[in-house]
């Protein structure tokens, strides 16, 4: 949950007090993983050190920075808490996404009271763990930089523009799952994942684009007027986005055209399924 805004930052007097850097990231995603690990939400993927047994092995075995190599392709990683105030952004990014793979909620076990050994789970629920580590990472997310999110299948994602967040999470209705639904979820995740380039943003309008026009034929007779259809797909053409010709516009403000564009064609989509459905009592 979400914890309310203060004065300062809730009557805007604090000017710097909205968005925070990677130091601060780092800080603040040392003291989350040490919240979960201390309350044994990684012990069916780490396993734990026993007075009795020594080191027992979780899921991942025992050799656990070897295990974040072979996901991550990366070294020195391993162990977070020591290393985590040297990540870059894509480093702390891989992390969470790996933590999310590999947490899940310790359900049954027993305690183990010799030397105060601790906890000993046996069993886990995995989507409960993932769902409450996906709440408290995204609390920390939401306000690092530009803003960004966890989402349900474990992607780190760049947080819709404000406002246009329903937008995103609407789900289309059942039309016509492989020309139009996975494809607008694939474009969604292309525009919206982390690093993704001016290039990437291009081809995610491009792809809406492409699915509107799939969708033209039946649009056109039941949501748009004929100069309404010229013109939205004009904005694609003439931006240099479906074709490459001299003349086509090319100067002007790329990122806030790419989103605008975007969003344009997400919310018509949605209009045009509906509307189709609707017509045709589906």
């Amino acid at each position: 949950m979400r914890k309310r805004a203060y004065y300062s930052i809730r009557t805007g007097r604090h000017k710097d007090g909205v968005r925070f850097d990677l130091v601060m990231l780092q800080r603040l995603l040392r003291d989350l993983y040490l919240s979960f690990l201390e309350r044994c939400y990684f012990q069916e993927a780490f396993g734990y050190d026993c007075v009795d047994e020594g080191q027992v092995a979780g899921s991942l075995g025992t050799d656990i920075e070897a295990q974040i190599f072979l996901s991550l392709r990366k070294s020195d990683l391993w162990p977070i808490q020591d290393k985590i105030t040297s990540y870059s952004e894509d480093d702390c990014f891989d992390t969470i996404e790996f933590l999310r793979d590999n947490v899940s909620k310790p359900v049954d076990g027993r305690y183990h009271s010799f030397s105060n050994c601790g906890w000993h789970y046996y069993t886990f629920n995995q989507q409960e763990g993932r769902e409450e580590f996906r709440e408290a990472v995204n609390a920390i997310l939401r306000d690092y930089e530009s803003g960004w999110e966890l989402s349900e299948d474990g992607e780190i994602l760049a947080l819709a523009d404000e406002g246009l967040e329903p937008l995103l999470e609407a789900n289309l209705p059942n039309y016509d799952p492989s020309n139009v639904e996975r494809r607008v979820e694939a474009a969604i995740r292309k525009f919206r994942r982390h690093g993704s380039t001016v290039e990437d943003r291009r081809d995610a309008v491009r792809d809406l684009a492409d699915i509107l026009e799939f969708l033209r034929p039946k649009a056109a007779e039941h949501l748009l007027t004929r100069k309404d259809e010229n013109d939205l797909f004009q904005i694609a053409n003439k931006f240099a986005i479906r074709h490459h010709d001299g003349r086509q516009k090319g100067e002007y403000n790329i990122a806030v055209w790419y989103s605008w564009m975007f969003y344009v064609y997400l919310a018509t989509i949605h209009a045009a399924v509906r509307a189709i459905k609707q017509a045709e009592g589906r």
